[in-house]
């Protein structure tokens, strides 16, 4: 019933092979790793507006220079960006820059940070397209909560389902918003240029009592929360077709134009038709009923954004596996996040990033407003990191043209740090949270890598004692450790008249490479390699069984599977390890004329 029902929602399993089919093209691309940066338009130039309304309506016109800071921002971590995927076209982003350049807890509190901020992404998407859709449906107001959980789990299944799959539902709705924002703005621009926008808006340049740097800093650092979702593409190069740094470039370079174009368009629209953010009415809607009206147009642009405002959060599920695996690959998260499901996604991380995003949803009812600035201040510390890295690595290696490099990356990296500083210091009561959870996330990466090394140290091999006679057994072998070798071992002391060990890959390569390490190591234990291409054990395991179950019956033998079980010290390490023992065994538990022997194996770590 389990596996009828994930098959009509998540599809058939793909083969290994099929992996490079499943890449991006340009066009999917933009769609699943730009929704996020896109869909900020849709309310980074409202955060601005918040700011500067406080003082006083005439201090609108201070939106313009402001939204000019916020495009020559954008403009630096692009040209950075750039800069990052050809030097790491491996992925990785911020981490992999800031822990090679930065040193290892730089590349931590990097990775820690984006780990938490695509959470955010998804979040804060969620509940903004639940507002846009609220904001056309005022009725609908009370259930904010439930839409956005709703959104979550569509997303996660959707995602589960692979890659390319949601890049194709994704590409339409992303390019309607795009097209229907350039409309809108463009009828816009037009009426102003005609003369069909009665002047209500404070003159450019009419001082205004109240106004201080500190609250124009404070403006630009909450029109910055536009930029979130700018690192997306170079976290996941790998995910592009061949020429992938080249094709993740030009993405960028596109993604970077369209943002730019639409969140100046905005700002200066919103600023000539005088409009002023209101609680339960978000600027675009405002902006979009007093260009185009209450029409049916209206309803269509409140549509898309709501759509991509949701669909946003495929970028946090497109990125957040990937930046999960390059953490995991150095013993820094659980190493189940390297295993790609069904649909070759890595399913684990994108279940845990749903998970991650309801809970932050709960805990914050839903609220965009309390997200945004906590959501934010998480991606400006990896931007910062990142810029610093490269400036440093240009520093080090000086390559032809590493002036202008530096150039680049020393005002990205001077104005990203401004930016988490103004929050940090305006925005303290939302972003405090930062302080705890980072240097928590830093612990928990050293507790993971401490408790793999001292696992590794304590699984190396040691010597095996003589076979005698007995009956046919099956060794399931994931790798040459001393857990497999206890469980040999002891199955040798059972007097068995076959020992036959059995191994899965879900690599073909490495099929040969394992059996010729299993013969060096044990050359009078039959190894029978077999190749997963669906990355799953029970299948070809039930194979390797159903064939020797049947010479058993002939020789009237007994047939026993050996199972190894890795026992950790303490039980919050079991979800470390994969623990594909317990599944074997429970899967052959009810099966006729087997036995099923498990050999727990406890590793008596080393106490530090």
């Amino acid at each position: 019933m389990l596996m009828s029902l994930k098959r009509i929602f998540i599809g058939r399993p793909l083969k290994s092979t099929e992996l490079s089919e499943k890449r991006l093209s340009k066009t999917k691309a933009l769609a699943i790793l730009s929704s996020d940066a896109l869909s900020s338009v849709a309310y980074g130039p409202e955060q601005i507006l918040i700011v500067l309304v406080a003082v006083s309506a005439a201090a609108l016109w201070y939106s313009l220079p402001i939204a000019m800071g916020v495009v020559v921002l954008l403009a630096a971590l692009i040209l950075s960006y750039r800069q990052v995927i050809h030097a790491y076209p491996q992925g990785g982003g911020a981490y992999i820059v800031s822990k090679e350049n930065l040193g290892l807890n730089a590349g931590l509190i990097a990775g820690g940070a984006l780990l938490v901020d695509y959470m955010l992404t998804v979040a804060v998407s969620v509940s903004a397209g639940a507002d846009a859709i609220t904001s056309a449906f005022p009725s609908l107001q009370p259930y904010n909560l439930e839409l956005s959980i709703v959104f979550v789990i569509v997303l996660m299944v959707l995602n589960l389902r692979g890659i390319t799959e949601s890049a194709t539902v994704l590409a339409y709705p992303v390019y309607l918003f795009i097209g229907a924002m350039f409309i809108m703005l463009i009828m816009g621009l037009f009426h102003v240029a005609t003369g069909q926008v009665e002047q209500v808006h404070t003159s450019i340049g009419t001082p205004v009592a109240g106004i201080s740097l500190f609250l124009l800093l404070k403006a630009f650092a909450s029109g910055s929360s536009a930029l979130t979702g700018v690192e997306a593409i170079s976290n996941s190069v790998p995910n592009f077709r061949k020429a992938e740094a080249v094709n993740a470039t030009k993405t960028l370079v596109m993604m970077g134009l369209l943002l730019a174009a639409m969140f100046s368009g905005i700002v200066y629209l919103s600023f000539v038709y005088g409009l002023i953010p209101q609680p339960t009415n978000t600027i675009v809607s405002q902006l979009a009923e007093a260009i185009v009206g209450h029409g049916m147009f209206y309803y269509v642009i409140q549509a898309v954004t709501a759509l991509i405002l949701i669909l946003a959060a495929n970028t946090g599920f497109s990125a957040f596996p990937m930046l999960a695996v390059s953490l995991s690959k150095d013993n820094y998260l659980p190493r189940m996040l390297q295993m790609r499901g069904d649909r070759l996604g890595y399913s684990n991380g994108i279940l845990m990033l749903g998970i991650g995003a309801i809970i932050l949803l709960l805990v914050f009812n839903g609220q965009t407003t309390n997200l945004i600035p906590l959501y934010a201040v998480g991606v400006f510390i990896p931007f910062t990191l990142a810029q610093t890295g490269m400036f440093m690595k240009w520093l080090r290696e000086r390559p032809k043209g590493f002036g202008v490099k530096m150039t680049i990356n020393f005002i990205g990296a001077l104005i990203s740090f401004t930016v988490a500083m103004i929050f940090f210091i305006t925005k303290f009561t939302h972003v405090w949270p930062v302080l705890v959870f980072l240097p928590l996330m830093v612990f928990i990466f050293y507790k993971i890598h401490q408790h793999y090394a001292q696992v590794h140290e304590a699984m190396k091999l040691q010597h095996v004692i003589d076979i005698k006679q007995g009956n046919i057994f099956i060794l399931s072998v994931a790798s040459m450790t001393s857990t497999v070798e206890h469980s040999l071992n002891y199955a040798k002391s059972l007097n068995p008249d076959q020992i036959i060990a059995v191994h899965v890959s879900f690599e073909k390569d490495d099929c040969k490479q394992f059996e010729e390490q299993w013969k060096n190591w044990q050359p009078d234990t039959r190894i029978i390699t077999l190749y997963s291409p669906y990355r799953t054990l029970l299948q070809p395991m039930t194979r390797v069984i159903d064939r020797i179950q049947k010479i058993a019956k002939y020789k009237d033998a007994q047939l026993s599977i050996v199972i190894p079980q890795f026992l950790p010290n303490k039980r919050w390490q079991y979800a470390l390890h994969n623990q594909t023992g317990i599944f074997l065994r429970t899967y052959l538990l009810y099966r006729k004329d087997v036995a099923i022997i498990t050999v727990p194996y406890h590793v008596g770590l080393k106490r530090k």
